[in-house]
């Protein structure tokens, strides 16, 4: 699933094209997303203006004039800027085709993305209203996650992965924060200590600016707004990689399932 860095590298990839750009008219082939596109969609965005590219936890927020889409790019997602007149294939179910002879095409091969629509703040829409800090924000700390940790007897892998907690913290970043963080992913979240949580968000903080520098990860799906793949995979240190040595101490990577997701980690560096 594209992750935090993914969405954030996507919309800094498409707001160039897009940003200032009158919307010519919208073709919708299908439908049937995560939530059905609204009918009024076309009608809507036609003739609107993109002012804004804009990112919230996992979802793209497109300002206009008229209103904000509201997109999230499912599990397999993407957003591409394209010549107007380029074919569409089986998976391509939007176009935003622009007064410049471009156009933004969305592409989703499992359907479980949307396209919906908030007429006033997209902020007060019910899949964002909830929404924990974003991690890279000032609101974010390690005081605030152990406030929020205390009593808390799930793993805090499972902890800092909870949108309502803090948003945009994926599998894949998830393993690499804790790792960076020497914290074992099964430890309750209530049993972190105040030290340890100040090591974790500064740990989330740096894997995710480091992977939003480099493009993302790719590893099945993912590709940027340009088709060029992300290059962060190279970097990743327990992710993918049980039985292989860890980079820090040369142990051997483990995995384990946490949450139905599976879960990497070094044996001797995380306690």
């Amino acid at each position: 699933m594209p992750e935090l860095p993914e969405v954030e590298t996507t919309c800094r990839g498409i707001a160039p094209h897009i940003i200032g750009r009158r919307v010519h008219k919208v073709i919708v082939r299908e439908r049937r997303l995560r939530w059905p596109v609204p009918a009024s969609l076309s009608k809507t965005l036609s003739g609107s203006k993109i002012l804004s590219v804009q990112r919230r936890a996992k979802y793209i927020l497109l300002g206009t004039d008229r209103g904000t889409a509201i997109v999230h790019l499912g599990m397999s997602g993407s957003l591409r800027v394209l010549d107007a007149d380029h074919p569409p294939f089986a998976h391509d179910h939007l176009d935003v085709v622009m007064d410049d002879g471009h156009m933004l095409r969305y592409t989703d091969p499992r359907r479980f993305g949307c396209w919906l629509w908030a007429r006033s703040d997209p902020m007060a829409h019910p899949l964002l209203k909830l929404l924990g800090p974003e991690p890279l924000s000032e609101e974010f700390s390690g005081s605030y996650l152990f406030n929020r940790s205390r009593g808390r007897k799930a793993p805090v892998k499972t902890f800092i992965m909870d949108g309502h907690v803090v948003v945009g913290v994926g599998n894949i970043y998830a393993s690499e924060a804790l790792h960076r963080a020497g914290i074992h992913p099964k430890r309750a979240a209530g049993r972190v200590s105040a030290a340890r949580y100040e090591r974790l968000a500064s740990s989330i903080r740096e894997v995710l600016t480091s992977a939003i520098l480099e493009g993302g990860t790719t590893l099945r799906d993912y590709t940027q707004s340009d088709g060029n793949p992300g290059y962060f995979a190279i970097n990743l240190q327990v992710y993918d990689r049980e039985g292989e040595p860890c980079r820090t101490c040369t142990a051997p990577i483990r995995a384990l399932v946490i949450g139905q997701r599976s879960s990497y980690y070094c044996p001797d560096c995380q306690t």
